[in-house]
Order: structure tokens, then sequence, then C-alpha cells
């Protein structure tokens, strides 16, 4: 089964996964995972553009909890109720449109974090404007970038996307190009200022995707699993604590470059991860492996259908398994796959069932899908055993 890099970015989109990094919080106060040392140097001033999505909240968090201080700069209209003691800007990031980053102007910052760029013309206008006054860009960017991923391995010098007309801002059609465009606009703005940060798929709680959530609620529920491949494939996922974390960590450190930010540190197995959702849920789920062959013929679509999964072979192969080496070695670290997977079946199970519900429809078998596709394969492993 090839996975197609149109169905991957159409896959997303349909996810909300373009607006994702831009629910409230779960972090747990006190906890040691992640944990470092307070900076050195005192508190600086952080201005994020977004803050109330999906990595926003973490953002801010992971920022506060290590005495710097916040400002935030969006339209208001998601989540306005969130970190009511931050101040808050209001404005639009699209020049076209009212006063558009009028508020920001002859405003200072240590450093800028972009959780919410997609299209080059708007990110110009926010680096351009900031750059005078801003000693540091983080741009929130995106494994999207690259044009193919056929190998494992594959690090931050393989060949970008590219769009035919870098005047189309169809980002639905455009995602990794207009993402790796925005790069170079903020590169250009703040030269030798600037960190690109690539993350893959991220998860955890508040997740709004279901692109890994459907993992630890499915084998939670227990019974007979369909999983793809052999469980030998290899998969990725980063913690959005995780990633926020280390994203104010390059803040204090000053680490400009470009970075893959993927994990965990140790190549992960569908197996292990799947494992890893069990060990969460202390479930009694056992795992039927289909072959990738098999679930093509039967309409189970990889990335989708089965989350975090690519079938080997193909454009895309090595999505799952990018060299993250770089940022490793400037300090990004990683939790337990087990905890990300506890924490994220405690967070789904607090929702109010209509909400589970809409999520659900995200990504993911239903039950009932699930199950005749399941009942196909026995059948088919059935007649291959009595086979004459």
């Amino acid at each position: 089964m090839k996975l197609s890099r149109r169905g991957v970015l159409q896959g997303a989109a349909a996810a909300g996964s373009l607006w994702a990094v831009g629910c409230a919080s779960t972090r747990k106060e006190g906890s040691e995972v992640g944990k470092v040392s307070a900076p050195k140097g005192g508190g600086k001033r952080i201005l994020i553009l977004g803050g109330t999505g999906f990595l926003g909240p973490q953002l801010v968090e992971a920022a506060r909890a290590r005495g710097h201080t916040v400002t935030l700069f969006n339209r208001g209209k998601t989540r306005p109720h969130l970190f009511p003691d931050v101040e808050k800007l209001h404005g639009d990031r699209d020049p076209k449109n009212g006063e558009g980053l009028k508020v920001l102007e002859g405003r200072t910052w240590d450093a800028v974090v972009d959780t919410s760029g997609y299209v080059p013309r708007v990110v110009r206008a926010s680096a351009e404007l900031l750059a005078p006054n801003v000693g540091h860009y983080v741009f929130i960017s995106t494994i999207s970038v690259y044009k193919e991923l056929p190998r494992p391995g594959m690090d931050e010098d393989s060949t970008l996307a590219t769009v035919e007309d870098p005047t189309n801002e169809n980002v639905r059609e455009n995602y990794g190009a207009l993402k790796a465009l925005c790069e170079k606009a903020v590169e250009a703005a703040f030269p030798g200022r600037t960190t690109n940060i690539r993350p893959g798929l991220i998860v955890g709680p508040d997740d709004p995707t279901q692109r890994f959530t459907y993992w630890p609620v499915r084998v939670a529920r227990g019974g007979e699993v369909l999983a793809p491949g052999s469980g030998a494939d290899p998969a990725q996922v980063i913690d959005v604590r995780d990633l926020a974390e280390w994203a104010i960590l390059t803040i204090e450190n000053r680490e400009v470059g470009i970075f893959n930010a993927t994990g965990p540190e140790k190549p992960l197995t569908m197996k292990g991860l799947l494992e890893a959702c069990k060990q969460a849920s202390n479930s009694d789920a056992t795992f039927t492996w289909a072959d990738a062959a098999f679930l093509e013929k039967h309409n189970v679509k990889a990335w989708m259908d089965m989350p975090v999964w690519v079938t080997p072979g193909g454009e895309l192969a090595g999505m799952t398994a990018l060299s993250n080496a770089r940022a490793v070695a400037r300090g990004l670290k990683f939790r337990p796959t087990v905890d990300t997977a506890r924490d994220t079946l405690t967070w789904f199970n607090g929702l109010p069932p209509e909400r589970q519900a809409e999520l659900q429809k995200r990504a993911g078998l239903p039950p009932e899908r699930e199950r005749e596709v399941l009942a196909a394969w026995n059948q088919q492993r059935s007649g291959a055993a009595h086979a004459p």
C-alpha cells in the first residue's frame, strides 16, 4: 500500500492538524518528566504568535514554569478564557485584515515563537515587523517540508518540497511547500537568529486530530485489535509537552538552525507503541498484525485508518524514521511512550461523550469496520491453514 504525499497532507487537513499547533492544558504541576534546571541569566520576555490551540498552551506553561514572561498575540477567537493573567494582544497576522499587526509595532521581546505561520506572505509580514525589536525567532515548521522521505535516517539537509507558483496560498494542497517558504521568509528577516523546528506527529493530551489518541483509546477497550504491518515497522511521535519544553530551551540557549523534532531518541516500532498503550491501560488487548497488501485490498489506509503507521516502501517510507540527532544533541528529551499514552487516555476519558464521538470520526477505524476487517483476515488465515 503506497502512501502518497498528497494523501498525508489532505488527511492532516481533514483531521485539523493545520491549526492544531497554534485545548486547555493538562500539564501536571510538579512533574519531574522533562524537567530541567532554571535558565541562566534570568527570565526572558517571550511573544507567542497563536498560543491557544494545542502546542501554544504548553509553550505558555513551559515558559512560565521557568520564570519567563509571556505575551500572546492572536485574534482572540479560540479559547479566549485561557491564561487570564497573561498579557494578550489581539490583531490579525494577515496585513490585509483590519489593523493587522499594528498592536505589535514598537514593542520589544527577547524572543518570539511562531506556532501559527502557514502562508509565506503572512509570515514575512510578522517577521519583518518584529525583526528590529526582537532578538530570536523560533518558527514551528513541520517534517512535511521535505519533498520526499523514502529512506530511514534522512536529516535536515534533505530536499525540500516546492510549489510551482509561490503566490499560491492554498495551504491544504501545498502545506509542506508553503511551510518551507515560511522558513525562508523568517531566516531572511532574522538572519542568524532563527530556529526552525520541524516536528513530526505531535501527540498527547488535548490532541485535536485523533491520529495518536486512537491507539490508547482502542487498546484500552481490549479484545482483538487490528494492527498494521508486522509490528516491526518504525513509529515516531513527539509529546506536545516535550516539544514545548524544548522550544523554550532553544530560546534560553539561543540555539539557532534547523532541527527535526520527533522521537523518541531510540527507535520505536509499532509493536512497541501498541504495547506501551496496553501497559498504560492494563487492558487484555491482543494484537492481530495484518500485512500491507491485505490492508490495501480491504481499503484500510495507512496513517489515517491505521494512525502513526506508514507502509514500507514508497516516497514516504522514511517519514516515521527521520534522524533527530541534531535536536537531541541540543537537549531535546522525551518522556516514556507509556506516559504519553496514559496521559492521553486520561484526558480523552474526561471529555464529554459528544466530544469523544466527534474526535473518533477524525482518524482510525470505527469498531464495526475493524470487526469486519478482522473477520476477513481470520477467514483468510483459516483458509490458508486448511489448504492442501
